[in-house]
């Protein structure tokens, strides 16, 4: 028998004053054909360049001025020699301005572009115009994160065996009954929502509301996020007791379809995932808000390794 009896809640909550729609029918064997291609593309966005976490290998917090980079072991920033000269470039940071100044005859490039040779600004992971460099089999970028001051220069390699050996872990058995109906409520005017990460640091997210639905006989919230402007879907940090078990002890991220006209979306809680820093100690994961720790046991979605992944 389920730990959860979600199929009562229509039944406790009858009487409402608020008719409460169920979500668009789909098939199990649709729904689950459907999943597996999700867990299939999450899979391949792990271990893609660029942007795939499993093959991080280095991050590195740059202050105010210059940072040099390169194999030299006596360097802040240390690359393996294999893909590195002693000395590739210096990083000079001015504010939120990163400009890269590459060493003389330094093998240094833009992602499938041309050799650098002379002093050349970067534009961050969030500044909408990455600028993505190679050395060797290296990747790297300049790495920011919302509502703070902070930068990295992220490495990534390429040629990491991760990208064939690594597999996904275990998910709950996907179920139906774990895709349920929200209602977004939205605030006056977007508000701030500062969370900590787990370098100690803090991001600030902008919130436009949040996002009530049914489960367990009892109706919960999860404050959402936009990540962007452009954003076709909330971000959600969320917690709930599987942590203690089966989950990522500090808790798991879900997407979310924006609202219709009408105020209405669909959780699919199979689809809670891991944060980065499950499989990177690269990362610079936010973590939930007190206001997303659910009182519920969300028993849908991925489950935390069974060995460490790093």
């Amino acid at each position: 028998m389920r730990a959860l009896a979600l199929g009562l809640v229509a039944l406790v909550l009858t009487g409402c004053a608020e008719e409460w729609p169920a979500p668009e029918p789909v098939s199990s064997d649709v729904f689950a054909q459907e999943h597996q291609e999700w867990r299939e593309n999450r899979r391949e966005r792990l271990v893609r360049p660029f942007s795939g976490v499993v093959m991080w290998m280095g991050l590195w917090e740059l202050a105010q001025g210059a940072t040099p980079f390169g194999s030299d072991p006596d360097l802040r920033i240390v690359l393996p020699e294999e893909d590195s000269p002693p000395l590739a470039g210096t990083l000079h940071r001015s504010g939120q301005e990163i400009r890269l100044e590459p060493s003389a005859g330094s093998p240094l490039m833009i992602r499938e572009g041309e050799r650098i040779t002379e002093t050349t600004v970067l534009g961050s992971d969030r500044s909408g115009n990455t600028t993505n460099l190679a050395l060797g089999s290296l990747g790297m970028r300049i790495h920011g994160e919302p509502g703070t001051d902070r930068l990295w220069l992220r490495v990534w390699d390429e040629d990491s065996e991760k990208r064939e050996t690594f597999e996904l872990p275990e998910s709950y058995p996907v179920d139906t009954d774990w895709r349920v109906t929200a209602k977004f409520e939205p605030y006056d005017e977007p508000r701030a929502l500062p969370v900590p990460d787990v370098t100690s640091g803090m991001i600030e997210y902008q919130s436009p509301g949040e996002l009530v639905f049914r489960a367990d006989g009892r109706e919960h919230s999860l404050i959402a996020v936009l990540q962007s402007p452009r954003s076709r879907s909330y971000f959600i940090m969320m917690w709930d007791s599987t942590a203690t078990t089966d989950t990522y002890q500090t808790g798991r991220y879900l997407s979310v379809p924006l609202a219709d006209e009408d105020g209405w979306t669909t959780i699919d809680f199979n689809r809670a995932y891991n944060p980065p820093c499950v499989f990177s100690p690269y990362s610079v994961c936010a973590l939930p808000p007190p206001e997303n720790r659910l009182r519920l046991a969300v028993t849908a979605g991925e489950k935390r390794p069974d060995k460490p992944a790093y």
